[in-house]
């Protein structure tokens, strides 16, 4: 087993790298960037969903397969971990609610500043990020806080390669929302 959760491991950190470098790229490069994608028949658009769903894919076995093998197995982590997880979760989802789907996945369906983006500019990858905290310490695993540890990193530069999108798309109207409204909190 160990052998399986090694692979599952490596590959999900190889993918969070690219990951890793393909935003990074957008940010450096936005004239040639792969998110946010051209359109969604773009390989860039495929490519990175295909990535995300590997990787939840890979997180969740890894959740399974590599269950409380770490150092911290008291169950007191669970008090700390559900609310976290709860919290996340809502506010990905309000986000998603919010935005509609269209938007969610990186298609153009319209500019939002309401329900959660009235506080912050990225509900969904700020409810993410404190999911994957939740998770992580729920789960006990180190293969997963390195992995969620990557994926938070992903999440957290994202929103700098989408913005030089989001201004050329809405102009004025994003600008002031983004003098107003903070990345995060």
């Amino acid at each position: 087993m160990n052998g399986f959760v090694n692979a599952l491991f490596y590959l999900d950190s190889l993918i969070l790298i690219i990951m890793l470098f393909g935003v990074t790229w957008s940010i450096a490069k936005p004239g040639k960037r792969i998110w946010p994608p051209a359109s969604k028949r773009s390989w860039q658009y495929q490519i990175t969903w295909l990535f995300f769903y590997l990787v939840v894919g890979l997180n969740t076995l890894l959740i399974i397969f590599d269950w409380n093998t770490w150092r911290y197995s008291h169950p007191v982590r669970f008090i700390l971990a559900i609310p976290v997880i709860i919290i996340g979760a809502l506010l990905f989802f309000w986000g998603i609610q919010t935005l509609g789907t269209k938007n969610t996945s990186g298609v153009n369906s319209g500019f939002i500043q309401n329900g959660p983006y009235q506080f912050t500019r990225n509900p969904q990858y700020l409810g993410d990020m404190v999911m994957f905290l939740g998770l992580s310490i729920m789960t006990n695993s180190q293969y997963l806080w390195i992995t969620h540890a990557l994926l938070i990193l992903v999440f957290t530069l994202t929103p700098l390669a989408e913005e030089n999108w989001l201004e050329e798309e809405y102009g004025e109207d994003y600008l002031q929302y983004k003098n107003k409204t903070a990345r995060y909190l």
